[in-house]
């Protein structure tokens, strides 16, 4: 069973559908075809809903999600972090321009 969602394949971020804990080996699936998506190692406990870094994402990286850039991060994010908003200024605020 899956524990997180991906909704594009262009996302860099996934979305738990259950709490994860820190540690836990994890899958995700890729929503668009139901195919099977990344397995990774989950470095911080993520809460249902919130998402988790599917590959390194560099500082002044986009954050992708839905396939479009929903903010940049604002430091270094491991796979397998927890991404929120102390990684990650929201483009709702930034225009959609890097940091």
């Amino acid at each position: 069973m899956p524990h997180f969602l991906i909704h594009n394949k262009q996302d860099n971020v996934g979305v738990a559908i259950t709490d994860i804990r820190r540690g836990e080996e994890i899958e995700g699936v890729y929503i668009e075809d139901m195919s099977q998506g990344p397995k990774l190692k989950a470095l911080d406990e993520i809460p249902l809903g919130h998402k988790i870094a599917l590959k390194d994402i560099r500082q002044g990286e986009f954050v992708i999600k839905y396939g479009r850039p929903i903010g940049s991060a604002i430091r270094d994010i491991r796979m397998g972090e927890h991404v929120h908003v102390h990684n990650v200024k929201s483009n709702r605020w930034s225009k959609w321009k890097n940091p």
